[in-house]
């Protein structure tokens, strides 16, 4: 973990009310956003779907 950086997208900033992942790691604790594009055509459907056949 010493290589490892840790950086932030700040292109488009999710909202504050975005549902949010918190996980803590010893003494370190991460937040994750969720966000989702508006001009997207592939549903949630499609992107599970795309992720497991990568997978495979």
């Amino acid at each position: 973990m010493s290589g490892e950086k840790i950086t932030e997208d700040t292109a488009t900033p999710p909202a504050k009310d975005a549902p949010a992942l918190v996980k803590k790691i010893g003494r370190i604790t991460c937040i994750i956003r969720v966000r989702f594009s508006k001009t997207r055509k592939e549903t949630m459907s499609d992107k599970i779907r795309n992720m497991l056949k990568n997978e495979i």
